[in-house]
């Protein structure tokens, strides 16, 4: 599983949803995976590795079976630097590091870990046999299978191999890494994929190869008959391929020109043919459309995913439980997207790379420069503080301000303007909303922030501010609440505040601000109480 370069938002899985905002910006890499996307790792910019999750058959790696929803550090590992990263079905997880080592834990039910014994690894260990002198370049894994590729074009397998997976020949188990040769014996690999029960190898010729399950046609053989040693996918004579990618039971593979063929299982129409019929050959799809430049699928799921040259973004197959049998364009910026939002479970194809940039987006600018001295053009005097702002922004924010700017000629303009019928608070707030449309004041200032709202005409802020109010009421302010709501208008408001207000009626007409309430609003409420049966006792 290769590293992404693309920018992603890992906040588009769920799981990462468990993050606060400055953990998720200390993270460089991040992989979820497991059989419900339920456990995710990731490396932080000082190259610390975290987990956190369900921990499904110790593949967190912590050392234990337990759950977590808080990361936890996985100390063997920090200062690796992970380059590789790869996860099975079980699930069990395979690394390798920019040294080339690498690491497994897991399910092991299978020998997939590569340790020579089927004991789960709750922590991760180092897989020795064969790989010492090797330096691994990229791992990949089926549902019980492990695979890596060394530097010098050497492909390794191990696990589970009840179908040929593993290519050495026989259907036994292989408890350590052992070289895949045969016809790959001459052959320098330069990229490497899993099925769920299948594997295949591009070399550096273009030639493809591929072995194990082929039941579904997803060796693209032209036939469905397993193979236990690699064999070269002959419909691809004369095609350069660059990338290759299994799903579940399919594969696709992109060559040189950008041309893109799929083949294996198409039950959900993961090979974007138009048709759910299995292709036991490789197929060229998207053929009308632009170039292709990368290519997505992951052996968890059912999905496929395609980028072209100018960044459109594809998606086909199971697409959050609907098959989807041709390549449908989406407005996603990377194929990582397409996974996290519509493949099942939402896991990552490959380890993502979350370098993050120094760009910041129309709305994040605009925030930052909200009371900012150095670029305003304006400030507002309010309680003897100033409000730094940019009569631009409020001209298009806000009509009270774009009459108010339009009455001055843009000699007079003032540089200070005074306000004095608001407190510093709640001007303030109205100011920023301008800047962030968001609010997040206590009730009692919300009430001074709604009766600016009444008076600009600010409906929005205004709804904005009566939900403030209704999430901070207490039996101690309900009564000057209710005052505020009548006083503005705010008839939802107010409604909210009178059912609160009876329903603590003993508590509430025991405070201070009942007895202070303006006599005819306070008979008024009496009245209304009455009515409703709230003082027959």
């Amino acid at each position: 599983m290769k590293c992404s370069e693309a920018m992603v938002d890992v906040g588009k899985w769920p799981i990462f949803t468990l993050l606060s905002p400055q953990e998720i910006a200390t993270i460089r890499k991040a992989c979820v995976f497991g059989t419900s996307a339920n456990e995710a790792i990731y490396i932080t910019h000082n190259d610390e590795v975290f987990v956190f999750g369900l921990n499904c058959s110790n593949c967190l790696g912590t050392g234990d079976n337990q759950s977590t929803i808080v990361p936890k550090k996985i100390d063997v590992l920090c200062g690796k630097k992970i380059r590789s990263l790869s996860y099975g079905s079980g699930p069990h997880v395979i690394l390798s590091t920019e040294d080339g080592e690498v690491y497994a834990w897991g399910h092991n039910g299978y020998s997939q870990l590569g340790n020579g014994t089927t004991n789960q690894g709750v922590a991760p260990i180092q897989v020795c046999t064969n790989l010492l002198i090797k330096r691994i370049i990229e791992v990949a894994c089926g549902s019980h299978h492990s695979m890596v590729l060394s530097s010098d074009g050497d492909v390794y397998a191990w696990g589970y191999n009840n179908c040929g997976q593993v290519g050495s020949g026989s259907t036994a188990n292989q408890p350590t890494p052992r070289k895949v040769s045969n016809c790959l014996q001459t052959k320098v690999v330069v990229s490497i994929a899993c099925g769920q029960t299948s594997s295949m190898a591009v070399v550096d010729n273009g030639e493809v190869y591929g072995w194990g399950y082929n039941g579904n046609g997803q060796l693209g053989l032209g036939n469905n008959g397993n193979q236990l040693t690699p064999c070269r996918v002959a419909a691809l004579q004369g095609m350069c391929v660059m990338q290759i990618t299994c799903g579940y039971a399919h594969t696709l593979a992109l060559t040189d020109e950008g041309l893109l063929y799929a083949w294996g299982a198409n039950t959900y129409g993961q090979l974007g043919t138009g048709n759910k019929s299995n292709q036991l050959s490789p197929v060229q799809i998207m053929v009308e459309k632009e170039r292709i430049v990368e290519i997505a699928a992951c052996h968890s799921a059912h999905t496929s995913a395609a980028k072209t040259q100018s960044g459109q973004i594809y998606m086909w197959g199971q697409c959050r439980g609907q098959s989807v049998v041709l390549p449908h364009s989406t407005h996603f910026s990377c194929t990582d997207d397409v996974f996290a939002c519509f493949s099942t479970p939402a896991v990552m194809w490959r380890l993502l790379s979350l370098e993050h940039e120094d760009y910041l987006t129309v709305a994040e600018s605009l925030k930052r420069e909200f009371d900012s001295p150095e670029t305003s053009d304006l400030k507002f005097r309010v309680d003897g503080k100033f409000i730094y702002v940019h009569k631009a922004v409020l001209k298009i924010r806000c009509e009270h301000f774009r009459t108010m700017f339009q009455s001055y000629w843009n000699e007079d303009m003032k540089e200070v303007i005074e306000i004095d019928q608001f407190s510093y608070p709640v001007y303030r707030a109205f100011l920023e909303y301008l800047y962030t449309d968001s609010v997040d004041l206590p009730p009692e200032d919300a009430i001074g922030l709604l009766d600016l709202a009444t008076s600009y005409c600010e409906n929005r802020l205004k709804k904005l501010c009566q939900h403030l109010i209704k999430r901070g009421i207490t039996v101690e302010n309900a009564f000057s609440l209710l005052s505020a709501a009548v006083r503005y208008d705010a008839e939802d408001l107010e409604e909210f505040c009178f059912k609160f207000c009876v329903n603590h009626l003993t508590e509430v007409t025991q405070t201070t601000a009942f007895w202070q309430m303006d006599g005819s609003l306070l008979k008024e409420f009496i009245a209304k109480a009455s009515k409703c049966g709230a003082f027959k006792n």
